[in-house]
């Protein structure tokens, strides 16, 4: 008998590093997402890219704009795929109402940060960001370059 692999990392399809750089992320939510069988198909191939997407609240729902979904070659002819459609997001009315709030009353943005798989099913991390200013991205940078330094000498100092 074969065992499954569970780990996170081979279930990741996409992940939007620019993200990260770009927003403080204070809160994630597992979101399920809509999809057609054409995007599922290109999914699995990899065929996806979140850079410039985000997503909004209209009319009670969450929607994800802007996530390019590349059609396959072989996909059916009867269907004419659109790659940058919007598509409708899938949360508990709880999280979509705590959702609205934060982003209507206080200002914060929805972005995606990683579309994965979980039991065959497409899932998107969503995270509820502040937008960082010019001189926030490079404190984190020093940050990140100093941790990267303290690291290299610790690693020297031990030989």
């Amino acid at each position: 008998m074969s065992k499954k692999n569970t780990s996170n990392e081979s279930s990741k399809i996409a992940v939007n590093r620019r993200a990260r750089h770009e927003y403080f992320i204070e809160d994630s939510f597992e979101a399920g997402i809509e999809l057609q069988g054409w995007e599922v198909k290109s999914l699995r191939a990899g065929r996806v890219q979140m850079n410039e997407s985000y997503a909004f609240v209209r009319d009670g729902q969450l929607w994800l704009f802007g996530a390019h979904i590349s059609p396959l070659a072989s996909a059916s002819t009867h269907v004419k795929p659109d790659p940058t459609r919007t598509r409708r997001l899938l949360l508990h009315r709880s999280e979509i109402n705590r959702l609205i709030g934060a982003v209507e009353r206080k200002g914060y943005a929805l972005v995606p940060l990683s579309l994965y798989w979980k039991r065959g099913r497409a899932k998107l991390e969503l995270g509820l960001a502040k937008g960082k200013k010019q001189h926030d991205k490079r404190a984190s940078e020093k940050e990140r370059e100093w941790s990267r330094d303290r690291e290299r000498l610790l690693k020297r100092s031990q030989k």
